[in-house]
């Protein structure tokens, strides 16, 4: 028997992509805290297990090594839904193989990885089962498959679940690896898991592969986020569940009280909390329970960081697709769950949420509390022409109608064996591509661009923007959250700091910003010349005036810098 505590083991995070939980960075998702857990808990000591990204290794290859020479090798990844990332890249196929390869050690792959592998990460694909030259795939949960091995001595495990007392334990003793993730501290969100598996059978969804909702108490995740908290996270993201709203109840129904117990208590014990968001609400359980619903709306609006973002999985608003895939809510149900919750939590902090309004000149200056998603996707069974119509339909609806939608989710379906979808596979996707591109396009431009001038209309401050990149002269970067807007600034900053920004200007999915507050007698001449109203004179004019004594000075000079700078503090002022 190989002894536990003489064991090394390396953790190669190839990051997760599911219906209900996410894992690129800058987010860290419970799979890794979770097997760590585990390894601690069969016996090996913390100081024995090592935790990468698959970014990490692609940077430094001598990092290899720690692959090559661990005893146990745990690769963990998966992406089930596609999608475009900013702060990592998923691992593909030949790099997961190139690391079992690689492993001298004893070498399993386990995670979402277990439904199914494309020839890339992207949407329009079948998915097959593959073992990729690992000596074990864990087909059931990687952290109990993790355990069993240690305790075996490494001789083999059977695929099995772990029961939520398990899970109580190695989630609070995995906290620990966050340390070593290379975001960590400052630019790391850690995703929670408060249940998985769904009431629900959608025909795409990988989600309920994982059974009927099973619920972790309150308790539970509010003693993770302690942990997570005394190891230096700061940012937390209640994303692993198919329906927040379900928390603590029969899977279905709301439960208000549970989601007071762990809202509040995840306030108590993270002092130092920046980020509170969440991810999916399912549409039905509001319109199913509209009063309990609204209560949970306001205690979520309550403890919750602005800019957060309800995922809508409304998938289709035509009908035919709708009852071909079990989809479980109609339109008309999905546009009055979105009325309910810009309602209840569409108001901006600063204000109060009774009669403040949600948007217009006097409405505040930051992003509100909590808006709906909407996700939409294509490929389904029953896809038709009139499909596309039904949707554009339904968004405009919601834009006419004065409502807001944080953002717009247009995604191509990734067919899963033990889905029905299976049978169909990518066919239709891959018939639809071009109508589906050029569609995808109409919305952007129809919806996408005025919403986001309603959502964050320029003047509206994002707080603690981190700067991740350069293009084209400019720098751009993005707040922690769910679905952050993705920020572009005139020229080329120092990368890794975090800097407030004022929005000036609107893409499709991204806003133009400048850093808030804007000093006149500072300000570069891009900086100026993408404030609305400025161009490249009044720009001038403004740079050969200064100094200025207030920023009230430049007003005078019939430019309204009110929206983008606080008042001018006198320790700024030139002499």
């Amino acid at each position: 028997m190989t002894d536990p505590a003489d064991l090394t083991v390396t953790l190669v995070d190839g990051y997760v992509d599911e219906p209900a939980h996410f894992g690129v960075p800058p987010y860290i998702s419970t799979y890794p805290r979770f097997t760590a857990g585990a390894l601690v808990d069969a016996g090996v000591p913390e100081e024995n297990v090592t935790y990468h990204t698959i970014d990490e290794l692609r940077d430094d290859r001598q990092k290899w090594a720690d692959v090559a020479d661990a005893d146990l090798m745990l690769y963990i990844g998966g992406m089930t839904v596609p999608g475009k990332y900013v702060g990592g890249t998923p691992a593909e196929p030949d790099e997961v193989r190139e690391l079992a390869w690689t492993a001298d050690g004893v070498s399993v792959m386990g995670g979402p990885i277990r439904f199914g592998v494309g020839e890339e990460n992207a949407g329009a694909q079948e998915m097959e089962r593959r073992n990729l030259d690992y000596d074990y795939l864990a087909m059931a949960d990687v952290e109990a498959a993790a355990y069993d091995l240690v305790d075996s001595g490494l001789e083999g495990f059977n695929n099995r679940y772990r029961d939520n007392e398990e899970l109580d334990r190695w989630a609070a003793k995995g906290a620990f690896v966050v340390e070593q993730h290379p975001n960590h501290p400052d630019y790391l969100i850690c995703e929670m898991e408060t249940s998985r598996g769904c009431a629900y059978r959608c025909s795409f969804c990988t989600e309920p592969m994982y059974g009927n909702p099973a619920f972790r108490t309150a308790e539970s995740v509010v003693r993770e986020v302690e942990n997570l908290s005394a190891r230096g996270a700061k940012h937390f993201r209640l994303g692993r569940q198919a329906d927040i709203l379900a928390f603590g109840g029969d899977g279905e129904a709301p439960n208000p009280d549970a989601l007071r117990r762990l809202y509040g208590g995840i306030r108590e014990v993270a002092p130092d909390l920046q980020t509170l968001h969440l991810d999916n609400m399912n549409p039905i359980t509001v319109v199913k329970w509209p009063e309990k619903a609204r209560e949970c709306i306001r205690i979520i609006a309550e403890h919750n960081t602005p800019g957060d973002t309800a995922a809508f999985g409304l998938e289709s608003a035509d009908p035919v697709v709708q009852e071909a895939n079990t989809l479980n809510v109609t339109a008309d149900e999905c546009f009055e769950a979105v009325k309910i919750v810009n309602e209840e939590a569409g108001w901006r902090p600063g204000e109060t949420p009774d009669n403040a309004p949600t948007h217009g000149p006097d409405a505040s200056n930051r992003l509100p509390k909590l808006l709906p998603g909407i996700n939409l996707l294509h490929g389904l069974k029953g896809e038709r022409e009139e499909t596309f119509e039904h949707n554009k339909r339904f968004l405009h609806r919601v834009y006419d109608a004065g409502l807001m939608v944080r953002r717009i989710n247009i995604r191509q379906v990734m067919a899963f064996e033990g889905t029905e979808m299976a049978d169909e596979g990518a066919n239709i996707a891959k018939e639809h591509k071009k109508r589906f591109q050029a569609y995808k396009k109409q919305v952007r431009e129809e919806i996408d661009q005025p919403m986001l001038r309603r959502v964050a209309p320029a003047g509206t401050v994002l707080p603690n923007v981190h700067l991740e990149y350069h293009q084209d002269g400019k720098t751009f970067g993005r707040q922690l959250g769910t679905y952050p807007l993705l920020v572009g600034i005139p020229g080329e900053r120092e990368l890794g700091q975090t800097i407030d920004v004022a929005v000036v200007d609107h893409g499709y999915r991204s806003v133009t910003g400048v850093p808030h507050p804007l000093d006149p007698n500072e300000a570069s001449m891009d900086e100026l010349t993408s404030i609305p109203g400025i161009g490249k004179r009044t720009a001038g004019d403004i740079v050969i005036n200064r100094p200025y004594a207030s920023a009230d000075e430049v007003s005078a000079a019939d430019v309204d810098f009110s929206k983008f700078t606080d008042s001018y503090p006198v320790e700024h002022r030139a002499d």
